[in-house]
């Protein structure tokens, strides 16, 4: 079906005595509608970005291709789907993986619109209108579309075939297509991953501290000297000469002291 077919499209049905008009008023006209839905169609998108920066409620990411998207004020009901958990925009933090997955329904409908009056023909303009008596009884101005045939027992007529008192069912039919487009919006995230655990075999940190001497005591110091020894070479000889030259002196100071007593 073309573009132009898409604006209006008119069925005329005809029958012993019916007859399709466009309507020009709404008393006494009967309207349905119905809607048909046609084949739907789905396209998936999906936007991968990592948190580069949270400011209150604005956001930066840096999107796959390497640019930097910057998303001011976002709402306090923004949700993002985070190991199971519904996190909002103060709960993310750099270096977080995010995910929004974008599905796109397509679905092409067709509004009919089926508008029926019946009626007396009480005045006919041929080939462009005909004046209808309702069954409430007030008159009402129907356009003839160009060209129209009429099935009148039996006997094809156009407009000019019309007369007072025929009765008519006067129905159009109008269909327009429509094509409806619904998104579903789905945002998940990864938390960034946890920093590399050092290997087994190297150890985290190692201080070595030089020993520092312990203080040594007086006594400790004492005992630890060894004893003084005199030279092998030494001999008693001169102790025993002073001790001899002593007790002279010893002897002359008692006679001297004899003689002034």
């Amino acid at each position: 079906m073309n573009r132009g077919d898409t604006l209006l499209r008119r069925w005329l049905v005809l029958g012993v005595g019916t007859v399709c008009l466009t309507l020009y008023g709404s008393a006494q006209v009967q309207t349905e509608t119905s809607t048909t839905k046609g084949h739907a169609t789905s396209e998936v998108t999906v936007e991968r970005a990592e948190v580069v920066a949270v400011s209150g409620n604005d956001l930066v990411v840096r999107m796959e291709d390497g640019t930097l998207r910057h998303f001011p004020s976002v709402p306090e009901s923004a949700r993002v789907t985070v190991d199971g958990k519904e996190l909002g925009v103060h709960d993310l933090k750099p270096g977080m993986k995010l995910q929004r997955t974008i599905t796109t329904t397509t679905t092409p409908k067709v509004i009919t619109t089926t508008q029926t009056v019946t009626g007396t023909v009480w005045h006919v303009t041929p080939p462009n209108s005909v004046i209808l008596t309702l069954a409430d009884g007030t008159n009402q101005s129907f356009r003839i579309p160009r060209n129209q045939k009429f099935n009148i027992d039996g006997r094809m007529v156009d407009a000019w075939g019309l007369r007072r008192g025929m009765r008519i069912n006067a129905t159009r039919v109008v269909e327009e297509p429509i094509t409806q487009v619904e998104q579903a919006r789905k945002l998940t995230g990864q938390m960034p991953p946890p920093p590399p655990a050092p290997a087994a075999d190297v150890p985290i940190l190692v201080v070595v501290a030089a020993p520092q001497p312990a203080p040594a005591t007086a006594p400790a110091a004492a005992e630890a000297a060894p004893p003084a020894r005199l030279p092998k070479t030494a001999s008693p000889v001169p102790f025993i000469g002073l001790i001899g030259l002593l007790s002279l002196f010893a002897g002359l100071g008692l006679r001297v002291f004899r003689k002034i007593a």
